[in-house]
């Protein structure tokens, strides 16, 4: 072998070793660990989720929960843009829908009933007249089990549940699995699949309230500029439950076709939908609809910080609560004093009430025909 091309072949051991040392440092990783005990003394763990960026999310058993996601703003300080709490007991007595996978139906549904192949079911009813995200135990309560655990180019995690058949009313045994993965462009992705023995509704999705200033910020949500590809949203009446309307947006408080900061109208009681959702807390008729593959639902920036939220979906609606009911009762991370304007929602969704309103679709799920929604949380920084 001659000196030149020994010389080159070292070289190009080096470059692919160079090659593949990168890769192996871009990769996201996952890591599992023990995170506390609940009042009962039922043992919760979490997975943290790393990417190469600085992003990275924390989920942990108890609701399939994510308890935290970390992106930096424009100046590289990370901070945690989610509401929640330090420690998993807390979820428990002091509960709320911070993070959780909700369901077996998101949102509400009308006087807890609804009829399938003309069988009626009675759900509970925990919101007033209501019940919602799956009634007085849904799976925001459940211990979830861990299926799998992978780092690589999407560092992910898996956690199933089992709903039996009458959990909370609902007919038909559910098989449920929550995947969470990260990559290292800042996209956390959510896939939610459910199968089912006899014919179900399903309505699951993620209810994370975020404050892109950093959760617990002075400035709060109400700076940070919404965009929504609606031009149609569902009003809703006195019980919060969808009339059956598509009415348009344009011209109304309802319009974030265009980027709108969120506190610009959400106590303008001159629309009565605000008066009665005390702020917004409306589904929103995604321009796109039901599709393969997810879509864009809603943007939003925090001009302070340059952080940027991107939430895409395969379902038709997207919930946006502009945190209304948070009264400062709340105590969350850091010590902090939650309260109204500290956190927004954005649920992709299927329409709230949707079993009861046939011009809404169908949430009905039968054996043989498993139920998917992917959904994504994009981070980012504007300059």
């Amino acid at each position: 072998m001659s000196i030149s091309v020994a010389r080159w072949m070292v070289g190009a051991g080096m470059a692919l070793a160079g090659i593949l040392a990168a890769s192996s440092a871009s990769a996201a990783t996952a890591e599992r660990a023990a995170f506390g005990t609940l009042p009962d003394g039922t043992a919760i763990e979490a997975v943290t989720l790393k990417g190469s960026n600085g992003v990275s999310a924390r989920i942990m058993t108890l609701g399939a929960t994510l308890q935290s996601f970390n992106a930096p703003d424009r100046n590289g300080k990370v901070a945690d843009i989610t509401l929640g709490y330090d420690d998993a007991a807390s979820y428990v007595t002091n509960p709320n829908f911070w993070g959780q996978t909700v369901g077996r139906y998101a949102n509400r549904i009308a006087g807890g009933k609804f009829t399938i192949d003309g069988k009626a079911y009675q759900l509970p009813l925990n919101d007033k007249t209501n019940s919602l995200h799956g009634g007085t135990k849904g799976f925001d309560k459940y211990i979830w089990r861990i299926a799998s655990v992978k780092s690589g180019p999407q560092a992910s995690v898996t956690m199933v549940i089992t709903s039996p058949a009458g959990d909370q009313g609902y007919p038909g045994t559910l098989q449920v699995s929550a995947t969470y993965s990260l990559d290292d462009k800042g996209a956390l992705t959510i896939d939610l699949d459910a199968k089912t023995d006899a014919a179900t509704v399903v309505n699951l999705t993620n209810h994370a309230l975020f404050d892109l200033a950093g959760e617990g910020s002075t400035a709060g949500i109400y700076p940070q500029l919404l965009t929504v590809p609606a031009a149609r949203y569902t009003p809703v009446n006195a019980a919060l439950i969808p009339t059956g309307e598509l009415a348009p947006v344009a011209g109304t408080v309802f319009d974030f076709t265009k980027p709108r900061a969120i506190g610009q109208s959400v106590r303008d009681g001159n629309d009565a939908q605000i008066v009665i959702g005390r702020g917004y807390d409306h589904n929103f008729v995604l321009d796109k609809g039901a599709t393969k593959e997810p879509g864009l639902a809603a943007r939003v920036e925090d001009p302070a910080s340059g952080r940027v939220l991107e939430v895409l979906t395969t379902e038709p609606g997207v919930q946006f609560y502009s945190g209304n009911f948070i009264d400062g009762s709340f105590v969350g991370k850091q010590r902090h004093v939650y309260r109204m304007g500290d956190g927004f929602a954005l649920e992709p969704q299927k329409f709230p009430n949707t079993p009861n309103q046939p011009s809404f679709g169908s949430a009905r799920v039968d054996p043989g025909k498993p139920y998917h929604h992917r959904m994504v949380y994009r981070v980012s920084v504007a300059r």
